[in-house]
């Protein structure tokens, strides 16, 4: 994924990133905050300065080792905590907060599109820097919006099902989430689920582009 890439593009993807991951986190705890809960909000995240959103293992070591193992990144921020009793309507609350991390990727998509359409780039043409930029903000805030809707805990998607699913599916969700990230990994990784989220994606993106 990353073997040639240049150092600018390589500093347009990490600064693409922070914007959208500060976002993404900040989301969640604007989000639980109008819903009741200040958890978050108490710890500062409701910020855009990224520091506020970096984890040490998940942002920086878990990506680092990833690349150099599989040649494609895999991260992720440092979570947004909240309180389920202090949520309003449940799990439903619960849900809606989870939800609007990945929903506020795919606004970012959307506006970098529109941006793009108005100004007349060509964000499939890498002939000067904004549209590098451009194309770069459309494809990773997509890529981040199928990802974290992927139904397995951690990410937000098992949030959102845990409001809809019956008991004893709620149950084995509690019971694998330890253990989820490194299950997402293993079926990127061996399984053919990176293709059905590469195949997600670009269905997104040719949408948008």
């Amino acid at each position: 994924m990353l073997g040639s890439i240049s150092i600018e593009q390589l500093l347009v993807v990490i600064g693409v990133l922070l914007v959208s991951m500060t976002v993404h986190e900040a989301t969640h705890a604007y989000v639980g905050l109008k819903l009741g809960d200040d958890t978050a909000a108490e710890e500062g995240r409701i910020s855009l300065n990224p520091l506020k959103h970096i984890d040490p293992f998940m942002t920086v070591l878990l990506p680092a080792i990833t690349l150099f193992l599989f040649h494609a990144p895999i991260l992720a921020a440092k979570p947004v905590p909240f309180n389920p009793e202090r949520v309003r309507y449940g799990e439903m609350g619960a849900a809606m907060i989870a939800a609007a991390g990945p929903l506020s990727n795919l606004v970012l998509a959307i506006l970098a599109a529109l941006v793009a359409r108005g100004t007349g780039v060509d964000v499939l043409v890498a002939n000067n820097l904004l549209s590098v930029i451009l194309y770069t903000f459309i494809v990773l805030n997509v890529s981040l919006f199928v990802f974290n809707l992927i139904p397995i805990p951690p990410l937000d998607g098992s949030r959102v099902l845990y409001a809809f699913a019956p008991e004893p599916l709620q149950n084995v969700m509690r019971q694998i989430e330890p253990y989820g990230f490194f299950i997402i990994i293993g079926l990127v990784v061996v399984g053919g689920f990176g293709r059905v989220l590469t195949g997600l994606t670009q269905s997104v993106l040719n949408f948008l582009l």
